[in-house]
């Protein structure tokens, strides 16, 4: 199979990085393109196999799979440049394009599409990886996500539910940053060195989201095992379900999709 991508800012970037470190796509069968030539000599600084171009339409050419990944106002304008094969399998990355559009853009609405939506901590093999599909078969959904649960993990969604989902994933992981760096902001307040506290955070996050993925646990569950009749944590979480912690989650999801 060869694989283009368009683009090589953060998410196409970090896409290209991903799928040849991993075990599908061989290196040396992934053209990336971009226009800025810095760019692609840091992906093959890092990759050597990676071929880079700064044609869109030569990395397109004869791609069995090509990912945009590009700014969304950009999407219609580089897709009408390139000449796509009609048994391609198209995947675009850019937020808010719906496959329908997609097809509109690329003059086929038999093309097999991809809507995909990642997170940012895709640069750390980490991602929370959203998948849509348009004319797809099983075997090139499962196929997609091979290639995604290589970065992370995938869950392949009907194209209606990707905007509540993008909002709980690819916003929501500012969210989960935001409540590390309140809680790093305490620390400092009672003494933690900022760095200290940013570890010491962190790692309760990442504790706390192996619990319930290794476990199949509830959320619920995992607190209740945490919270001593009297003791200080069920104090903690009660001041803030009074400020409004939940709701506040709640809404800044709801306002985001």
């Amino acid at each position: 199979m060869k694989v283009a991508i368009i683009g090589a800012g953060n998410m196409g970037g970090a896409i290209a990085r991903g799928m040849a470190k991993g075990s599908i796509v061989p290196a040396g069968n992934i053209t990336v393109a971009d226009p800025s030539q810095e760019k692609l000599d840091k992906l093959q600084v890092e990759h050597a196999s990676l071929h880079v171009t700064t044609g869109n339409r030569e990395a397109a050419d004869k791609a069995d799979m090509i990912i945009l990944a590009v700014k969304p106002w950009l999407a219609e304008p580089v897709i009408k440049e390139l000449q796509i094969a009609s048994d391609a399998l198209f995947v675009s990355v850019a937020a808010g394009i719906t496959c329908e559009q997609l097809a509109e853009y690329i003059g086929n609405d038999r093309q097999t599409l991809f809507r995909l939506i990642p997170n940012t901590a895709i640069s750390e093999m980490q991602s929370m990886t959203l998948i849509s599909s348009h004319n797809a078969s099983a075997e090139q959904e499962q196929l997609m996500l091979d290639i995604f649960n290589e970065m992370g993990l995938a869950m392949l969604l009907p194209e209606e539910k990707m905007a509540a989902a993008t909002a709980m994933t690819s916003c929501g992981i500012a969210y989960v940053l935001k409540y590390i760096q309140a809680a790093m902001q305490a620390g400092i307040e009672l003494g933690i060195y900022p760095k200290d506290g940013m570890k010491m955070v962190a790692q309760s996050v990442k504790g706390a989201a192996e619990l319930i993925l290794n476990n199949d646990t509830h959320p619920g569950a995992e607190i209740d095992k945490v919270c001593t009749p009297g003791g200080i944590t069920i104090r903690g979480l009660n001041e803030l379900e009074h400020e409004g912690f939940a709701s506040a989650v709640i809404k800044a999801i709801k306002k985001s999709s």
